[in-house]
């Protein structure tokens, strides 16, 4: 077991234990590659550490050693195209199986890795291209984003490689052709090269509510950080299949499929679906590969709810996890009733590991995100800077950064230091997250700050008044935003995704009002109510409430 090397102590009696003597150790130098994957090769050759599956029929299972053969051939053919540690790649590969693989091989080289995804236009590739000077984009079988690549190539100068994958297309290189003829063996690079656990390995690239979007930057000590995401908030177990939802574009990739889930030796399961999610598909899957522990955001689980969850066999399932988006109450109790388990929330950010979950330890309660990770100084804020109490809303805090830099929190922003310096020069990292704490230590969202409406003078976070609507069985789904107006300032707006059998009317819109006065405070309730076939998200299942914000 790998834990050990990292974890001087893997057991915990209860929350507090855990909270009080969870430590990790970080060794001067780590390398994901190396230290993780080629290990597990070596330990276990035969270890599993991958089944794929593609909505086509297609499946590959792929054992660490396969894993580590396949990086080796891959960094040797990096290498050979003059990729070296600190060089720049930009992967956009979906959930393809090359994925693993080639981000395996850029943390062997010590290479900045940068994930993308299928929504990027021309315009976000050659911002990011020339933003990053990435040396080498590797691209998968979609004709949007090739097409979108080609017409990128020209504006970026520092760009001399280009790769695609499961498809051949002319003035690309094809992956399987470009790395068959290289060595699948690879010697751990010594000196100046090799990997110091401080060294950059990954930058997220992350949109702010102003601005151009910035450069999150991870260092190899990361992966580390996500040891509490995995083992302890996900419950991942050895040799056993933990499947994520998301797209390999998304910091929840290394949240759910890679990076703590393989530390911890357990399987990851992926299913590459193309095109628009499809729940009765993935309930499918689920019950067919008998899933142990699945993680998903809770646009995921909604859409499950509307497809007769109950008739699919998910007893296999020994722990539901969600994140990206506050688990409205609602679902948590379908979900409890359907199959027995409380699902156990997580929250965090792009810029580090799981802030707060519900751990072993602690009985989740529908709607509370749990409590802090032993990794982080977690405090609440008011904005006059002094600390909350129970049950007062503040800010959310990352403390104390300037004693100890917390293993798996970003580094700062990539090339810009001015920037970092103002985030995280001083004593403490703003999340920009808004929350309030229980008598018990539970914690409960609010919304992000932006997001947070100020009405006649009342605070009113879009979370409340969501899961208030999502009580009414003519709710699947909906976004709360603030919508300006001239004598209160902002006045509650509910965008609405309406279920089967329903359709919009002047009566539905009065009883939905009605039935957010009786779960709620009645000064919450929805002046505005829109109507959509479905709400605009990032392929990461988040609500885009800016979009919507703007479209007001």
């Amino acid at each position: 077991m790998l834990l050990d090397r990292y974890l001087p102590r893997i057991e915990f009696d209860s929350y507090e234990d855990f909270k009080e003597n969870y430590k990790v150790n970080v060794p001067e130098y780590f390398n994901f590659g190396f230290d993780i994957v080629d290990e597990w090769a070596r330990l276990e050759p035969d270890k599993k550490a991958l089944m794929w599956v593609s909505d086509n029929g297609e499946e590959r299972e792929f054992t660490f050693t396969e894993i580590s053969k396949l990086s080796n051939k891959t960094a040797n053919y990096f290498k050979s195209v003059g990729i070296k540690k600190g060089s720049v790649v930009l992967l956009i590969l979906r959930r393809r199986w090359e994925y693993w693989v080639c981000a395996t091989a850029l943390h062997k080289i010590g290479a900045i890795l940068i994930p993308g995804n299928l929504l990027f236009t021309t315009k976000d590739i050659v911002y990011r291209g020339n933003v990053a000077a990435i040396s080498a984009i590797v691209c998968c079988d979609d004709d949007y984003i090739l097409g979108q690549a080609e017409k990128a190539f020209g504006e970026i100068p520092t760009l001399h490689t280009k790769i695609s994958v499961a498809t051949r297309r002319e003035g690309w290189t094809y992956f399987d052709d470009a790395i068959k003829d290289f060595s699948d063996e690879m010697e751990r690079p010594t000196g100046e090269d090799a990997t110091k656990s401080t060294d950059t390995i990954l930058v997220y690239f992350t949109s702010g509510s102003t601005g151009m979007p910035k450069m999150v930057c991870h260092n190899a000590a990361h992966p580390l950080g996500h040891i509490v995401t995995a083992k302890y908030w996900q419950q991942v177990q050895e040799n056993k299949l933990h499947m994520s939802v998301t797209d390999s574009g998304w910091a929840k990739f290394g949240w759910g499929k890679i990076y703590g889930q393989w530390i911890c030796g357990a399987e990851i399961f992926c299913y590459d679906f193309i095109g628009k999610f499809n729940p009765k598909h993935l309930l499918e899957i689920i019950s067919k590969y008998k899933i142990t522990t699945f993680c998903a955001p809770p646009t995921t689980y909604r859409f499950m709810l509307q497809e007769n969850m109950e008739a699919y066999d998910l007893s296999s399932i020994e722990n539901f996890c969600n994140a990206g988006e506050p688990l409205n109450p609602e679902v948590f109790n379908r979900i409890y009733e359907i199959t027995g388990k409380k699902m156990r929330e997580g929250f965090g950010q792009t810029e580090g590991t799981v802030l707060l979950a519900n751990f072993p330890w602690i009985d989740p309660i529908p709607g509370s995100m749990g409590k802090p990770s032993p990794i982080y100084d977690i405090r609440l804020y008011d904005n006059e800077g002094n600390l909350c109490e129970d049950g007062d809303e503040g800010t959310i805090f990352i403390d104390n950064i300037d004693k100890y830099h917390p293993t798996g929190l970003f580094t700062g922003y990539y090339k810009n230091p001015e920037l970092t310096e103002e985030v995280l020069g001083g004593k403490a990292y703003d999340t920009n997250d808004v929350a309030w704490r229980d008598s018990n230590g539970y914690y409960w969202f609010v919304g992000r700050n932006d997001d947070v409406i100020k009405c006649s003078g009342y605070r009113i976070g879009p979370f409340e008044v969501e899961s208030a609507l999502l009580t009414h069985p003519a709710v699947v789904e909906s976004a709360i935003t603030g919508a300006p107006d001239p004598i209160r300032g902002q006045v509650v707006k509910a965008t609405i995704v309406l279920a089967n059998g329903y359709t919009p009317s002047d009566e539905l819109t009065k009883e939905l009002q009605n039935h957010v006065k009786k779960a709620t405070a009645p000064y919450k309730y929805p002046r505005i109510i829109e109507y959509v076939s479905e709400l605009p998200k990032t392929l990461g299942g988040k609500i885009k409430r800016k979009e919507i914000r703007e479209n007001n």
